[in-house]
C-alpha cells in the first residue's frame, strides 16, 4: 500500500507519517511538502530516518476540475483546455510510463521542430514488461492493420503515453472520443493532417495490482468507430485538397 501525505513535513503530518510507518506492515509513506514554514527541514530529517522521502512541491499549484462531460474523453479535452503551458502529456496513473520517458518528452517538444513526440513500446530500444499476452497479441494485430489502413510506419498508435503541442491540439478539436479510443485518435488525426511529429522508443511495465478499466470486449466497437471516422476524415481532407488545386 502506497499512502501520500500533503504537508508532510509540518509538525501534523510528520508525526502521522511516522505513526504509520511504525505501525503498518509493508506500507510506503510520501510527503508532499513546499518546506516553507519553521521546523519543516528538521521534520524532513526525520522523516528520513524512518525511509519517507518528502517531495518539495507547492500543492497550490493544482487545480481540482469538475468535469461535466464524465469519461475518459471527457476528462481529456477538459484537460487540454484548462492547462495552461505550451504542451500537453498524456501519462497513465498507474506507474505504468515511464517517467524517464515524459523528462525526454518535453525536452524534444522544446528543442525540436515538433508538433508532437509519439512514444513507442514496441521499437528495438524499447523495453516492455508483464503485458498480458492476450492484450499483447490484440494490441500488435490492431495497430499493425491501422499502420496498413493509414499507409504509415507509426506501431502503437493506441499508446496513451505522448506529448503534444497545445495548439497543435486545439487545431484538430474537436476530439469526439469518449473513452480509451481518444489516444488512436490523436494521434490519426496528427498524421493525417501533416503535422510534424517524431518517433521514438518508450519503455513500459504491467501493472501487478489492481484491476485495469481497459476492457477489450467493451473498447471494441468504439476503437472500430473512431478508426473508420479518422480514415473518413483523412480522405475527405484529400479530397478538399485536391479540389482547391
Amino acid at each position: 500500500m502506497k499512502i501520500l501525505i500533503t504537508g508532510g513535513s509540518g509538525f501534523v503530518g510528520s508525526n502521522i507519517a511516522i505513526y504509520l510507518k511504525k505501525n503498518l506492515k509493508g506500507v510506503k509513506i510520501y510527503s508532499l511538502d513546499n518546506l516553507s514554514r519553521k521546523g519543516s527541514t528538521i521534520n524532513k530529517k526525520r522523516l528520513l530516518k524512518h525511509k519517507i522521502k518528502n517531495y518539495k512541491l507547492n500543492i497550490e499549484n493544482f487545480k481540482v476540475l469538475d468535469n461535466q462531460k464524465k469519461g475518459l474523453g471527457g476528462a481529456i479535452n477538459l484537460g487540454i483546455k484548462e492547462s495552461s503551458g505550451s504542451s500537453v502529456a498524456i501519462m497513465m496513473a498507474d506507474q505504468s510510463d515511464d517517467i524517464n520517458d515524459l523528462i525526454k518528452y518535453n525536452s524534444l517538444i522544446n528543442t525540436e521542430n515538433c508538433d508532437a513526440i509519439l512514444g513507442s513500446r514496441f521499437l528495438k530500444e524499447s523495453k516492455v514488461l508483464n503485458y498480458p499476452i492476450q492484450k499483447l497479441v490484440l494490441n500488435r494485430i490492431f495497430n499493425y492493420f491501422v499502420g496498413i489502413i493509414f499507409w504509415n510506419k507509426y506501431n502503437d498508435y493506441t499508446n496513451a503515453f505522448k506529448i503534444y503541442k497545445k495548439k497543435t491540439l486545439e487545431e484538430i478539436s474537436p476530439l469526439i472520443s469518449e473513452s480509451f479510443n481518444i489516444f488512436l485518435e490523436i494521434p490519426l488525426k496528427i498524421i493525417s493532417r501533416k503535422y510534424k511529429y517524431k518517433i521514438i522508443p518508450i519503455n513500459w511495465n504491467g501493472r501487478t495490482k489492481g484491476v485495469s478499466k481497459f476492457k477489450i470486449r467493451e473498447l471494441r466497437s468504439k476503437y472500430l468507430f473512431t478508426l473508420i471516422y479518422c480514415f473518413i476524415e483523412k480522405n475527405l481532407l484529400n479530397i478538399k485538397k485536391w479540389n482547391f488545386y
